[in-house]
């Protein structure tokens, strides 16, 4: 079952999936579902064809995409069966939903020479994904307000996957096309919602082979509490570092977990002082490297007015910078949508278009067990 809903000129399809017998017939349903997304963010990913694929087929990527596979499938057999599952289903090759999904984990280990010798550009990767959150837990308000900003090829391959497990727990999950279930934003029906951001630790920070991000987001879509949703990154060897925003209604608590390689972990609480993060770690202590990009939009959202909802939304539709404006409208990176997680009210907003603009595209109750739209 499906339905399409309009927002700000583009339709964010949602497939409702589930309960399924395993993993794999999961995937093959969401695969089938949106065969032709599938297919075109493949055709129109330039990191894929001039970096992923290339490398994929020399000899020298054969014990990193091993390990990967290997120690993936073997850490999360059923989430590993969803992405054959996905790939059978949409009839695309296996190996190019792996090289997605593993994106993160494979670049930093690309040769650094021969990757440009084809026509089309190549899009550095430091500026494939940006997100930029505003995070509050005060007397008045307890939000999460997340930008989803991507390669701007991602426009158009993204839908909401809301899904059942035979254990009785459903979700919600904002999906670029062919990857697991989310690597942006997700909620379900133990109260537990979350938003990502990357952070990149410098290259000697990145251990080869170890568990994929997607994977372990995917994990956390089935946390029962922020307890844990901790836990199950704690025990994650992680191979890149990553941050998560994790949102618990029943307790009304946020916190900021920033991990990398080698089980380092830090975990903030956000408190009634506004915390804005863009794509670098804050607390933990891990040689990283400079993004101009999110120092800038650190400097900025730090003089915006933070003190309503109103204001969270202003802040992360702020477009002033020529060069690195907070809400992003191409060429390369581009706002994929927003996402504003009440606590208080019990809603997950999805906004399309600025979000001072407000053109809300769904409003879904996550105080309802189906998570039915309002």
């Amino acid at each position: 079952m499906g339905s399409l809903i309009m927002g700000g000129g583009k339709a964010l399809e949602m497939l409702e999936v589930g309960p399924c017998k395993d993993g794999y017939q999961m995937g093959f349903l969401i695969g089938r579902r949106f065969a032709d997304q599938i297919r075109s963010r493949l055709g129109s990913d330039l990191i894929l064809q001039n970096q992923l694929r290339p490398f994929a087929q020399s000899p020298q990527s054969q014990p990193l995409l091993q390990a990967l596979s290997s120690n993936n499938q073997k850490r999360f057999p059923r989430y590993w069966d969803e992405l054959v599952g996905m790939a059978e289903g949409s009839g695309v090759a296996a190996l190019d939903i792996i090289l997605i999904n593993f994106r993160k984990e494979i670049l930093p280990f690309l040769p650094k020479t021969g990757l440009c010798s084809s026509p089309t550009p190549t899009v550095d990767d430091t500026s494939e994904d940006d997100c930029s959150d505003v995070l509050v837990v005060s007397d008045s308000m307890a939000i999460a307000a997340h930008n989803e900003d991507a390669n701007v090829a991602l426009v158009g391959h993204t839908y909401l996957i809301k899904g059942a497990l035979s254990n009785g727990l459903s979700f919600i999950a904002y999906t670029y096309a062919g990857e697991l279930p989310s690597c942006a934003f997700g909620v379900n029906s133990h109260g537990l919602a979350f938003t990502l951001n990357s952070v990149p630790p410098s290259e000697k920070e990145i251990v080869a082979g170890g568990i994929g991000r997607n994977f372990i987001s995917r994990d956390i879509l089935e946390a029962t509490s922020i307890d844990n949703a901790l836990s199950k990154i704690r025990s994650s060897e992680v191979s890149v570092g990553h941050s998560y925003n994790l949102i618990e209604t029943r307790t009304r608590r946020i916190v900021n977990v920033e991990t990398a390689s080698r089980n380092r972990i830090s975990v903030y609480e956000v408190g009634e002082t506004p915390y804005f993060r863009a794509n670098m770690y804050l607390h933990l202590q891990v040689p990283q490297v400079q993004d101009e990009n999110s120092i800038s939009r650190q400097r900025k959202a730090a003089v915006l007015p933070k003190s309503t909802r109103e204001d969270f939304l202003a802040v992360l539709g702020d477009s002033e910078d020529p060069k690195y404006p907070i809400y992003m409208t191409g060429p390369t990176l581009y706002t994929l949508c927003t996402a504003v997680i009440d606590i208080d009210q019990q809603t997950l907003s999805i906004i399309q278009g600025n979000p001072q603009n407000g053109e809300v595209s769904h409003v879904f109750d996550m105080s309802s067990k189906d998570f039915k739209l309002l």
